[in-house]
């Protein structure tokens, strides 16, 4: 792994994503490096020979000295990288901007794959509707393991279960599904009583990681060949549209809120979680913008 701190100007990035004012990525690489990783893209903006995966930059930014400049923003922590991937226990960038934003007023939303995350919880819960999101594609290890260098699913799960317990709101992110592997009712109902909010995002196959991952189907499961050739060839919606179906009779059965979009709406600490279909988040993303 080649690592190596840089100074940039700003961490404090305008987003263009529909759920967040900033985007903050305390690190560029990340050496979870996920099989499907569609951040892998940051690796055009770099001028490292390495892998992605195999690299990471640590960021050092000057402080911030007005930050209630934030508040009543949103900040989404982790749109290009984990901001809690194994470097963080030795750099502590990540803690170090939530120690500079506490108190600001700003609300925070994290994505990580990673426990270590249960290190910052007591600095988290100072923030105004914060929120934490565990991706979870799977209950698998065998196959976790074939997809990232994270941390096991089960450690995944009880961080997931403190935060709920300590009052963080908590999203269990299934994302991406992967067709024909990818258990979707196996892992609500994993995590149901412990999270507010559980999103289902579709495997996108775009960029460099598409052959990679047509290859991997290929030989480790060349019996889903004609499903992916449907789906990612000749652009078939069936199989999403046949689990949306699933999805949204199993949910119906559990007393579970169904929506095709995160309309905001959290479910209370103790009940079902609400589910989101972001299966078609292309046509969401050009709804969000044109509503901006």
């Amino acid at each position: 792994m080649q690592i190596k701190e840089i100074e940039v100007k700003d961490v404090m990035t305008r987003s263009n994503l529909p759920v967040s004012d900033f985007s903050v990525n305390p690190y560029v690489g990340c050496s979870h490096a996920c099989k499907y990783c569609y951040a892998s893209f940051m690796k055009r903006f770099t001028n490292h020979p390495e892998p992605w995966g195999e690299f990471i930059d640590v960021k050092y930014w000057p402080e911030i000295k007005n930050p209630q400049k934030y508040a009543g923003k949103e900040a989404f922590f982790g749109s290009v990288t984990d901001c809690y991937q194994p470097c963080e226990a030795k750099y502590g960038r990540t803690r170090a901007l939530l120690e500079q934003l506490k108190g600001s007023g700003i609300s925070i939303s994290i994505a990580t794959k990673s426990d270590l995350v249960l290190r910052d919880l007591d600095l988290i819960k100072t923030f105004p509707n914060a929120r934490v999101s565990f991706s979870i594609n799977t209950l698998d290890e065998d196959f976790r393991k074939e997809m990232d260098r994270g941390v096991s699913i089960e450690r995944r799960l009880e961080a997931m279960r403190q935060f709920y317990e300590a009052g963080v709101n908590t999203t269990c992110f299934i994302s991406p599904i992967f067709p024909g592997i990818t258990d979707v009712k196996a892992i609500i109902e994993r995590a149901k009583n412990q999270c507010n909010l559980v999103w289902l995002e579709n495997l996108n196959l775009r960029g460099d990681y598409r052959v990679r991952i047509l290859d991997w189907i290929h030989e480790k499961h060349p019996e889903l060949d004609g499903l992916y050739h449907e789906i990612y060839s000749r652009k078939s919606r069936s199989y999403w549209n046949s689990l949306d179906e699933e999805i949204r009779e199993y949910t119906r059965q559990e007393g579970m809120p169904y929506l095709r979009d995160d309309d905001g709406h959290r479910s209370a600490f103790g009940e079902p979680p609400v589910v989101v279909n972001y299966f078609y988040h292309e046509e969401v993303k050009k709804s969000a913008k044109k509503s901006k």
